[in-house]
């Protein structure tokens, strides 16, 4: 046989046999690229670069006169088994990108039925703020924690006005115990996070003085509330003082118990 036709067989096998392994590498490299490639052995770039190089240096063999057969077929295996192991090397692949947890809340995007919680709130699994009585309003914004299952709520969380408790004054003044301005910090901390809530702030006295006296130092003591709760960075705009004096007991005024009561502020939503 002549060398130019062993010459034209050799090239077309490596053309034919690299071609096929490659396009295997590929087929099973696509149908599985986010794993650890189980090619076949013949597909392996090695395996691909020795036949290579073997087709490669016989081609140059066969192609060249007989004063550079050596030159011809090192040249040629060289050659080849460059282009072998080429076309069966495993295609580069980008790794996949780390899961994202926008907003910090430890429930990655893609799980995440809640973006954009705020940061130190407390979410359930997939994401979405506390809300642990179950009343639509989370922990965060609640407060009226603990209200009884399907009772009717406002935006605070509560079922009604709430009382604040222990919110009390100096004697026959309008000016905050320390008491209770550690209790209005936690008030003020929940306006914050539900800031689209209006509220009104109402204040209220016993029956001790007069009428003009009580209702006068109910305002005053429902204004220092607010303004005290605009200090934590609650909006003057979203607060409403009245004062009502003693016009609205909730207890007898003849006891000293039932007059504790009535001295109180109470929170509500502004309708």
């Amino acid at each position: 046989m002549k060398k130019s036709t062993t010459g034209l067989l050799l090239g077309s096998a490596l053309v034919v046999g690299l071609s096929g392994c490659a396009s295997s590498g590929s087929q099973s490299s696509g149908m599985d690229s986010g794993v650890s490639s189980d090619r076949a052995w013949y597909q392996s770039p090695f395996v691909c670069g020795l036949a290579g190089g073997v087709i490669g240096g016989g081609l140059g063999y066969a192609t060249s006169g007989e004063s550079d057969e050596d030159t011809g077929a090192a040249i040629g295996s060289t050659a080849g088994a460059t282009i072998g192991a080429m076309l069966c090397a495993e295609p580069n692949r980008s790794p996949a990108p780390a899961p994202r947890d926008t907003d910090g809340d430890g429930v990655f995007d893609a799980d995440d039925q809640c973006p954009g919680t705020p940061a130190g709130v407390a979410v359930d699994a997939v994401g979405c703020p506390l809300d642990s009585d179950g009343d639509g309003v989370p922990d965060y914004q609640d407060q009226c924690p603990g209200t009884p299952a399907g009772a009717a709520v406002n935006a605070l969380g509560c079922e009604q006005d709430l009382v604040l408790t222990d919110v009390n004054f100096e004697f026959d003044s309008a000016v905050l115990t320390m008491g209770a301005e550690g209790i209005l910090d936690g008030v003020a901390e929940k306006l914050r996070a539900n800031d689209n809530v209006r509220v009104r702030i109402e204040g209220h006295t016993d029956a001790v003085g007069s009428d003009a006296y009580n209702q006068e130092l109910s305002q005053r003591r429902a204004d220092s509330v607010s303004d005290y709760l605009a200090s934590q960075g609650v909006s003057m705009d979203r607060m409403r003082t009245i004062g009502y004096g003693e016009s609205q007991p909730i207890a007898s005024n003849e006891t000293d118990a039932g007059r504790a009561e009535n001295r109180r502020v109470e929170l509500g939503e502004q309708e």
